[in-house]
């Protein structure tokens, strides 16, 4: 909700009414359905055109997570921007991450 990119797709999806798009947010999630059994990875590159466009803000969600106490592992991995490689190079701990959390 806090990006262009996010207002757009919002409102295409769902109208200008922005209190609707709360529920699709996940920082905006977060904030209320926080669950300290849940932790949530997060890989991020560094070197993420949108990232450095302000178009996916991972500090923001950070910031709501800690406040609500949702335990939250965001890696910003060096290098990577926004591809297939940088997809399946962390593949694999995301895997087992949730097989993790699903056991």
């Amino acid at each position: 909700m806090q990006c262009s990119w996010g207002e757009k797709a919002l409102s295409g999806y769902l109208g200008r009414d922005r209190d609707a798009w709360q529920a699709y947010d996940a920082t905006e999630l977060v904030k209320t359905h926080a669950d300290a059994s849940r932790p949530i990875l997060i890989d991020q590159g560094t070197a993420d055109g949108f990232l450095a466009q302000k178009q996916l803000l991972p500090e923001v969600f950070e910031a709501a997570c800690k406040s609500a106490g949702q335990p939250l592992t965001l890696r910003m991995q060096p290098g990577y921007d926004h591809s297939y490689y940088f997809m399946a190079t962390f593949m694999e701990d995301h895997l087992r991450h949730h097989l993790s959390a699903l056991s």
